[in-house]
């Protein structure tokens, strides 16, 4: 596993967190960024807190995590994602970790029982699990 850096710049956490936000501007500032990102994160306001939720491709989306195209599976991810933003009024975000989609579904639907504040803490937690992975396996 590659070591987490003492700095990045905007341009890689922009990359690692799916795009430049307040809160990747905030990361670029601090020396081990990785390392202070679910603190950082804790300490973001709501509309900060939904901008670098919004950033990251819904699942059942193209992304480099993401893989299985079973019709079924994507059209209830899909009915899924829709529900969940619905409910929370941000994206449903998890730490793939190179599992198929199909496994997916029973995440999602168990995440929707929960309440909004539950669920934004999970989801940027989350957010923070995918950064960490992509930068160790670069």
């Amino acid at each position: 596993m590659r070591h987490l850096p003492r700095q990045l710049s905007i341009d890689e956490l922009a990359e690692l967190f799916s795009g430049r936000t307040p809160f990747v501007e905030h990361l670029a500032q601090l020396e081990d960024p990785l390392d202070h990102a679910d603190e950082v994160a804790r300490s973001l306001t709501p509309a900060q807190k939904l901008q670098a939720l919004e950033t990251h491709p819904r699942i059942g989306e193209r992304s480099p995590e993401q893989h299985g195209d079973d019709p079924a599976v994507l059209a209830e991810l899909d009915a899924l994602n829709r529900a969940y933003e619905e409910k929370f009024g941000f994206r449903f975000i998890v730490f793939v970790n190179r599992r198929p989609r199909s496994e997916l579904v029973p995440v999602l639907r168990e995440r929707l029982e929960r309440t909004r504040d539950e669920e934004m803490d999970t989801a940027l937690g989350e957010l923070v699990a995918i950064a960490k992975d992509r930068w160790s396996r670069r």
